[in-house]
């Protein structure tokens, strides 16, 4: 049978991955949604409910299916895992995970040979490394969503404290998606202008540099508290996944922070974490160097060594 195009494939039918499917089929970005979960009535029910809703958007092809799913697919969005619970972090998601992550990605590869693999699943940068070498693809078609929620993060809590559209702050947030990742203050701007200037000179705000950085320890911490609060993250993330597949469906070259594998990035190589990088058909045609601080540079390696050392004991 003919796929339509573009044909997404989403494996997991939980939180995520059927608020993606929803925003997804919202968005018109996809002719063809195919869900898959091990769950054959979840994932047949959130294929009716969404199904029901196909009069008031755009005309989308939505079904359950098996692996066999994935075949013609452009991408194949991998949500499905154990879940995060409150107090545990990403990284105590290692090893169940993982083990998950064997089953999946020779299933996927059996249908899927030629289409982009964006990995949602936590934590996200050691899977997505797990997943790059269990499929043999190439490093630019595999993907983690990596930091680009938590930029977005950032951008709207900057936004809430200077006043100012989200869509004027230029900063990244880099390293491992969890405990070690990094704000780059170095490169971060309002309208062009440094950041703390613009605070200081039209926000008319006093010691923005303690706020900033208060403001950070909110975003690393964001999750953990929605955990707490309802039990799990999915709007924000299926919104932060649309984009990402926007920019390689539309072939954008969006630069976003998702995570790749690296090579010789300050001195560090094969670990995939992320850093801005160019977005398009071909997944990530290369990321972005940044001109990081000397303190910058340290915690991004801090950052990076910590995830070589889950992965080195896997």
């Amino acid at each position: 049978m003919d796929s339509l195009k573009p044909k997404i494939a989403i494996v997991g039918a939980g939180n995520v991955g059927s608020t993606f499917a929803f925003s997804l089929m919202i968005s018109g970005l996809a002719r063809e949604i195919v869900l898959i979960d091990r769950n054959e009535s979840l994932v047949m029910g959130e294929c009716m409910d969404l199904n029901h809703g196909l009069s008031f958007v755009r005309p989308t092809k939505i079904y359950p299916a098996g692996f066999e799913g994935c075949e013609n697919a452009d991408i194949v969005v991998i949500t499905a895992g154990a879940n995060q619970k409150p107090d545990e972090t990403r990284i105590d998601l290692v090893n169940k995970n993982v083990a998950i992550f064997k089953e999946i990605v020779p299933a996927i590869t059996k249908y899927n040979k030629d289409g982009i693999l964006l990995v949602v699943t936590n934590p996200v940068d050691i899977l997505t490394y797990v997943t790059l070498k269990l499929s043999g693809f190439p490093s630019n078609r595999v993907i983690g969503s990596g930091t680009v929620l938590d930029t977005a993060r950032l951008k709207y809590m900057i936004g809430d404290y200077a006043k100012v559209d989200t869509s004027n702050i230029h900063a990244y947030i880099i390293g491992e998606h969890g405990d070690t990742e990094l704000p780059v203050w170095s490169n971060a701007t309002i309208g062009g202008m440094d950041i703390e200037t613009y605070c200081a000179e039209y926000a008319k705000l006093g010691n923005a540099k303690n706020e900033l950085s208060e403001i950070f320890e909110k975003v690393k911490n964001s999750a953990y508290k929605i955990i707490k609060l309802k039990g799990a993250t999915n709007y924000s993330i299926a919104l932060s996944l649309v984009k990402i597949a926007q920019a390689i469906v539309r072939n954008e070259n969006s630069i976003l922070p998702v995570s790749t594998l690296i090579s010789d990035y300050y001195g560090i190589s094969d670990v995939c974490i992320s850093i801005p990088s160019i977005v398009n058909r071909t997944g990530v045609g290369q990321y972005v160097r940044l001109d990081l601080s000397k303190e910058e540079q340290e915690l991004f390696a801090h950052s990076a060594n910590t995830l070589k050392k889950f992965i080195a004991a896997l």
